[in-house]
């Protein structure tokens, strides 16, 4: 299992475009892609789910991986995450 923890900086938090582009993003994987904040966790591969966080911004996120391509999928989200939220 890989994860890393990373701070929203986006003035509108985790909204609907970027949350569905993740979405988009984490089904192209096989592991299990999991995004927490404040010990609640949510599928990354359900846009309800991710939307339900409410993430805002200078809120921290943990995304985890866990499966037989996590490294490519925390690298891919990792990637995402930065050049967009």
């Amino acid at each position: 299992m890989k994860s890393f923890n990373y701070v929203i900086t986006d003035p509108q938090g985790i909204h609907a475009r970027p949350a569905g582009i993740l979405v988009k993003e984490c089904a192209k994987f096989a592991s299990k892609i999991e995004i927490e904040k404040d010990g609640k966790k949510a599928d990354a591969k359900r846009i309800l789910g991710v939307m339900g966080l409410g993430v805002k911004q200078g809120m921290e996120i943990t995304v985890s991986a866990d499966g037989e391509d996590e490294d490519a999928a925390i690298a891919a989200v990792e990637e995402f995450l930065k050049a967009n939220l």
